[in-house]
């Protein structure tokens, strides 16, 4: 078959290497890629955010299945589009969508399904949400409503900061703002296929780090990196997530006329009082499925079609975000990367690309703030990640950063590691 992945980063780069493994896929188009994806797919110039856009191309190269890669796309309503043309897609319509483009919409779906989730309250004045600050107390937690592009959090115990967050939140007339009660405790993604069924299957769960800085300091990004699986997770944590969260949420979309159908992602915090949702995504979480599928050993198109339920191989895999040197605040972009042919010749390792092009000299310099996402596998956490370091090492970026304790042991008590923060 010939496959269409919507995306140009680190997400799209390991779901082309999953699909340029699997056996049913003849050929690959990647839209608008980049040049890690142009090595593995066709590239071709595309607006993600253009529904008609989406469905045009699809067409154009017809292709058997899209996977719709970001959320933006979904929703805009790409996949409705897409079955509205009678072409296979995976990923939620637009209505099933705003479980990830609306914070307050998810809440009240959570609450309806008795899902287990913070107490929160949203707010289109400020007035009224300056006094939940107060109420729901320090640390303070801000979520704007709508989509931030990874941004749109903030959670601090000072009360000025969270004042200007607000605010923030609120500069137009159309915004909205959640304000919720801290959930302490580890966080944990947890993705689960979601077929035209109703059935779930999860995937393994994976940790994802999104402050900038070791020791998880520093401000929120889209994510620097990710190990799974998490051999300090309570056993049964996948079941006891798809039976208390999932399958009533799928359940409830379903009731209120707008069936969920493609990966619906979990975000969880394990609290001293429970498993809590922290919020959903309607799609991969990047960096995190760059490791889960380096461990996915059946093809990936019937694990996403549901015919198969995923066979895992064993060992660990870890991802290691390399980022412009300014990220997140203002990236520098157009700087050559050197050393990703001696890098990627490490075995078990991938070079995930996220943020890359060819200028006009054809070498490939740094085109976003995430460049590239490293991503290894071994017998064991340890040994991924001492390849994930050891290919980092032989990367030369001028300016880039990374942490350097993605899926550290030292840090993996019983519970995890002692400081997490929550994910915008």
């Amino acid at each position: 078959m010939k496959v269409l992945v919507v995306g140009s980063g680190g997400r799209e780069h390991a779901l082309c290497r999953a699909l340029s493994r699997d056996p049913a896929v003849g050929a690959l188009v990647c839209a608008p890629g980049n040049a890690g994806t142009a090595q593995l797919a066709q590239p071709r110039p595309l607006d993600v955010a253009d529904p008609d856009a989406v469905a045009d191309l699809a067409e154009a190269v017809q292709a058997d299945l899209t996977i719709i890669g970001p959320e933006v796309p979904l929703v805009a309503g790409a996949a409705d589009e897409l079955r509205v043309r009678g072409l296979r897609c995976f990923g939620p319509t637009a209505a099933a969508a705003r479980l990830e483009g609306s914070k307050a919409f998810a809440k009240n779906m959570m609450h309806a399904a008795g899902v287990p989730t913070a107490a929160s309250r949203d707010h289109i004045e400020v007035e009224p949400a300056l006094a939940d600050l107060d109420e729901f107390g320090p640390p303070y937690v801000v979520k704007y409503d709508g989509l931030a592009g990874g941004k749109g959090v903030t959670v601090t115990t000072d009360r000025r900061s969270a004042v200007a967050a607000v605010r923030a939140c609120l500069r137009n007339p159309d915004d909205r703002v959640v304000i919720e009660e801290y959930l302490d405790g580890p966080e944990v993604s947890l993705f689960a296929i979601v077929t035209e069924t109703g059935a779930v299957i999860p995937l393994l769960p994976a940790q994802d780090h999104k402050r900038v800085g070791d020791g998880d300091s520093g401000p929120n990004t889209g994510g620097m990196g990710a190990y799974t699986p998490l051999p300090w997770a309570p056993r049964g944590l996948s079941a006891q997530v798809v039976r208390t969260v999932i399958q009533p949420t799928v359940d409830e979309m379903a009731r209120r006329g707008t069936p969920f159908c493609g990966l619906l992602y979990a975000g969880l915090a394990l609290t001293s009082r429970g498993v809590r949702v922290v919020e959903f995504n309607v799609r991969f979480g990047d960096p995190e499925v760059q490791a889960i599928l380096a461990l996915l050993a059946t093809p990936l198109t019937d694990v996403l079609s549901g015919y198969r339920a995923p066979v895992w191989r064993s060992g660990a895999a870890v991802t290691v975000v390399v980022a412009a040197a300014g990220y997140p605040q203002a990236p520098r972009l157009g700087d050559p990367i050197i050393g990703l042919d001696a890098a990627g010749a490490l075995t078990g390792v991938d070079i995930l690309h996220a943020g890359t092009r060819r200028d006009a000299d054809g070498r490939i310099v740094s085109s976003g703030g995430r460049v590239l996402c490293v991503t290894a596998s071994g017998p064991h956490l340890e040994a991924a990640r001492g390849s994930a370091y050891e290919a980092v090492s032989r990367i030369s970026l001028a300016g880039a950063h990374y942490r350097t304790d993605i899926g550290d042991p030292s840090r993996l008590g019983p519970y995890g590691p002692p400081v997490v923060r929550q994910k915008p």
